[in-house]
């Protein structure tokens, strides 16, 4: 047993339990870019059916969450908490992933509904598991933005792999619909490699619930109520409903006002995701000097005001197109790694005062507002333009007042809603100094209560970590 709580990670440890997020990405992007395309144009599924397959599993997904975060906190194991769920998660993604990349033409929507269902189910338990755990193993101020700063780093080349299997396999003359089945096949082999390395190598420190310290239904407002976690929330919405308005309306930007054929556009949003390799680590470094709250503020800031930039190039030029889109790409990245981070301090304010661990449920509920501002994001966007008298089926030419209107509208939210982010973090009172304080008193109860199951304690013997790592 050990009196001190959970070690900090080497980079090394790092690294292997990020090899999570390399498929749960891989499968994010697959899911929003090409999966409903593939459903409508290769296996000949009605679009709005397709649509509407989609809404509805959202609907069902979104409070599944929820209840998903509160079942991992009240987990406890031989192999652990989040260890247990992550193995769970993997069936559920990989089976999702076969009857959906690999389904046959002619299937139903109820088929659709259901397999799409099995899929976000896996998705989510992987993802919470996942981000939860890391905040158990990051026990400090400035490891969290570490860890999560390698996490997001990682994800990005599970994301790149997926917007690479197309290319390749246009060059070598592969038909549109077997891009899919490469994708299936890929994370399919991805999933059981990622979640053994992970469930093998990685320790797991589960602390003990403060006896007497039940958690009442209305300790659920009192969480999403809490000054620190409600700006986390709220912050999360806008930077997730921004660039969601933002990736809405990418490729009509793009191709008309900016004069990029499609596959040009295609390159340009590589390069935006592809600089979170560099920004996510970058923003990592500058959190452990200026704080995570005022990093974050910098970095919507910059993100806003590289995004006007756009209209000052000239049209059609490829390269300095590229430039700030690889900038944005890297503000971007910093949007989702500091607020993970932030949510785990928030986790370990609610564990001291109310005695109970509430990481999985913090989680969730960020999680459902990332899904809330994403399935809002593209009907409100399409809404918009038109209202501004834009028509986005091209049955006629767009007058230039209308492709003007394009350009306000790409521009008008994402400036907007980031920037509301950026002010959500106006009087963050959970700082550095607030949160040693909150992990002294935290490890100095631990220590009275301090647990690790033995089956958890003969894996990690059987991996042989350093001795840093280990969960004593």
């Amino acid at each position: 047993m050990s009196s001190t709580g959970p070690k900090s990670l080497s980079i090394r440890s790092a690294l292997t339990f990020a090899a999570l997020s390399l498929p749960i990405n891989a499968i994010g992007l697959a899911m929003a870019v090409y999966l409903p395309q593939h459903f409508a144009s290769n296996l000949g599924l009605d679009l709005a059916l397709v649509g509407a397959a989609f809404m509805i599993v959202r609907a069902i997904d979104i409070p599944i969450d929820v209840v998903l975060g509160w079942a991992m906190d009240k987990t406890r194991t031989p192999l652990g908490r989040y260890r247990a769920w992550t193995l769970i998660g993997a069936p559920f993604l990989m089976a999702g992933t076969y009857f959906l990349f690999l389904a046959p033409a002619g299937i139903s929507q109820a088929y659709l509904v259901s397999w799409t269902l099995v899929l976000y189910v896996g998705v989510s338990i992987l993802d919470l598991s996942h981000r939860a755990w890391a905040a158990s193993l990051a026990p400090t101020y400035d490891d969290r933005s570490r860890l999560f700063g390698v996490l997001t780093a990682v994800g990005v080349l599970g994301a790149a792999s997926i917007i690479a299997i197309p290319i390749v396999s246009e060059a070598r003359g592969v038909a549109e619909a077997g891009s899919a089945v490469v994708m299936g096949w890929f994370i399919l082999a991805l999933t059981p490699l990622a979640t053994l390395l992970v469930v093998v190598t990685t320790p797991e420190h589960i602390t003990r619930d403060v006896a007497g310290q039940a958690f009442r239904l209305r300790d659920y407002w009192s969480l999403i109520a809490r000054p620190t976690f409600l700006r986390v929330a709220l912050t999360d919405l806008c930077l997730s409903f921004g660039p969601g308005w933002m990736s809405a309306l990418y490729i009509f930007y793009f191709t008309d006002k900016r004069g990029f054929t499609t596959g040009q556009a295609s390159i340009l949003l590589a390069v935006y995701i592809l600089a979170g390799i560099i920004g996510a680590p970058l923003i990592a470094r500058i959190a452990t000097r200026l704080s995570k709250h005022r990093t974050m503020m910098v970095a919507t800031i910059g993100y806003a005001l590289t995004l006007l930039t756009l209209p000052l190039l000239p049209q059609g030029n490829l390269v300095l197109a590229a430039v700030p889109l690889f900038v944005t790409g890297v503000f971007a990245s910093g949007f989702t790694l500091l607020g993970r981070a932030m949510t785990a301090d928030v986790a370990d304010e609610v564990r001291l005062e109310q005695g109970q661990q509430r990481a999985g449920l913090l989680y969730a509920i960020t999680t459902m507002t990332t899904k809330i501002s994403g399935a809002l994001s593209i009907g409100v966007t399409f809404w918009v333009l038109a209202q501004v008298g834009y028509r986005a089926d091209h049955s006629a030419p767009n007058s230039a007042y209308a492709i003007r209107n394009l350009e306000i509208v790409f521009l008008s939210g994402p400036v907007i809603f980031v920037l509301l982010g950026a002010c959500c973090m106006i009087g963050y009172k959970l700082s550095a100094e607030r949160h040693a304080d909150i992990r002294r008193q935290l490890d100095e109860r631990d220590a009275l209560y301090d647990e690790t199951p033995i089956l958890q304690s003969i894996l990690l013997d059987a991996s042989s970590p350093t001795s840093s790592d280990r969960s004593r």
